[in-house]
């Protein structure tokens, strides 16, 4: 009697621990949101699942802690492109700012020099002193554009390039290559290494 009652002890006592592991499974099933753990699985298997899972959603946070660190170098190193594009649009603006300016006074220069080539012996005393009043401005604003570093355009006796010069007349001389400046006829200009003004020039053919 006594082996009947201890048989059955044991009997309740097993269905007890399988119930209280079904329980359990589900329980993990509910938290980690698992569909499908093996009804008739051990506490280990139920681990192995859990230990996948877990595994997924580390490799998930991983790859989009790799995405969100991409697209912020990309971010930074397009505000470094920004920065470096607005500074050096900046320095250029800086550097060329009185190029409108100049280019005002240019005609100027050109009036100036276009007078001061007089000659004297065919002028009055009154018409000299007025000739050297021009010279003394002219030199005067020849000063004031060197120090904008604004210099001419060197051009005669050189061969002919289309940066620094315009060629607006061709003559054939004898005893000069095709294609050298033979004459200027208005000064170019440099502001700094930029050309404001080309030269006029006429070209030997």
């Amino acid at each position: 009697m006594e082996a009947k009652k201890k048989k059955d002890k044991e009997l309740d006592n097993s269905e007890e621990v399988i119930k209280e592991t079904s329980d359990n499974n589900s329980e993990i099933k509910e938290e980690l949101k698992i569909d499908e753990i093996p009804e008739d699985g051990n506490q280990r298997s139920v681990e192995d699942e859990i230990s996948k899972r877990n595994t997924e959603k580390l490799n998930e946070a991983l790859n989009k802690i790799s995405e969100l660190e991409d697209k912020l170098i990309r971010k930074d190193a397009e505000s470094v492109n920004y920065r470096k594009r607005k500074d050096e649009e900046i320095n250029r603006m800086l550097k060329y700012c009185h190029e409108d300016m100049i280019k005002e006074i240019l005609p100027i220069i050109d009036n100036f020099e276009r007078a001061i080539v007089t000659d004297e012996s065919k002028l009055s005393e009154l018409e000299v002193n007025y000739l050297k009043g021009f010279k003394m401005i002219y030199t005067h604003l020849v000063n004031v554009l060197e120090k904008f570093d604004v210099k001419p355009i060197d051009g005669a006796n050189k061969a002919f390039d289309p940066v620094y010069h315009n060629a607006i007349m061709v003559e054939k001389r004898e005893g000069v290559n095709p294609g050298m400046v033979i004459e200027v006829l208005q000064k170019g200009y440099l502001l700094k290494d930029k050309v404001i003004r080309a030269a006029m020039v006429k070209v030997s053919e």
